[in-house]
């Protein structure tokens, strides 16, 4: 069927421009995650496995038990995840892959942390500007719409191949639940704490710094909660352009038709889901 309007053509003219006039801020870019993203993996790698998994495990005790730690009751809540945790991550290294789970947690940890740094100030943004809401909810339900793999096409002609690419794909794909749920909290603030808070003389700053993101923490930790998902579900996506971790391998196991290692690795992506999950909800219960 004979195009009536080629509306990708001008995308492509309007990236190459972007390309064209902004190749220092790109290579700027590049570099920044490129260095963040190596010398975390570096720093974790020269981390013996047992002393990361201890910690990881202690993490998501106190994360569970709560205030109750060093009771029974404490224990019994959490005990299963730090059981979980000491054989979930003792079986991905006993299983070979304990370096590419330890990049892609960096990965995941890079994208979630550039992901917040954008997400909840615009959430903050759409929440106090009936303006900038109208404006940003579309870009949002493009951005969750749009197929992930079309995300690669730019990142890779700005970035090449690699982990930056992966990286920018990932903040793209996972940065949208973070503006939606900061936006929600906000808004879902009682009118009459906020008019309370106006009262007593609060400046606008203070009401949305002592008012209105304290009684939003939960739903926004919960945004989180949904980015950091997010980012570990693209880990196999972002492969294909390069990016490092047990996504390669799954990537791998694809190519040669190699049920073992894709199904090891797969493993290895769902523990450090259901941990990430469960630490990140029992932070946000609190």
């Amino acid at each position: 069927m004979e195009k009536l309007i080629d509306l990708g053509k001008y995308i492509e003219a309007g990236i190459n421009k972007l390309e064209e006039n902004f190749s220092g801020l790109w290579g700027a870019i590049d570099d920044v995650i490129s260095w963040t993203v190596n010398g975390m993996n570096d720093v974790f790698l020269s981390i013996p496995f047992y002393v990361i998994i201890v910690l990881v495990a202690l993490g998501a005790y106190y994360a569970n038990a709560g205030k109750s730690s060093f009771k029974i009751e404490g224990l019994k809540k959490g005990g299963g995840m730090t059981l979980f945790v000491l054989l979930g991550l003792f079986l991905i290294f006993a299983m070979g892959y304990w370096e590419e789970a330890i990049q892609t947690t960096t990965l995941v940890i890079v994208s979630t942390l550039i992901a917040l740094i954008l997400s909840i100030p615009l959430g903050i943004l759409a929440a106090r500007s009936k303006t900038a809401d109208v404006i940003i909810r579309p870009i949002l339900d493009l951005m969750q719409t749009m197929p992930a793999f079309v995300y690669l096409i730019p990142a890779i002609f700005f970035f090449s191949v690699g982990n930056t690419p992966g990286v920018v794909a990932t903040v793209i794909f996972s940065l949208p639940p973070a503006v939606r749920l900061t936006c929600l909290g906000i808004q879902n603030v009682s009118e009459d704490v906020i008019e309370a808070g106006r009262a007593f003389g609060a400046t606008e700053k203070q009401i949305l710094f002592k008012i209105q993101l304290p009684l939003a923490k939960p739903t926004i930790l919960a945004g989180i909660n949904q980015v950091i998902l997010l980012a570990l579900s693209m880990v196999v996506i972002a492969s294909m352009v390069g990016a490092k971790g047990l996504g390669s391998i799954v990537y791998q196991g694809i190519q040669q038709n190699d049920i073992a290692k894709g199904f090891e690795s797969g493993l290895g992506i769902v523990i450090l889901a259901i941990i990430l999950d469960r630490i990140t909800q029992a932070v946000a219960k609190k």
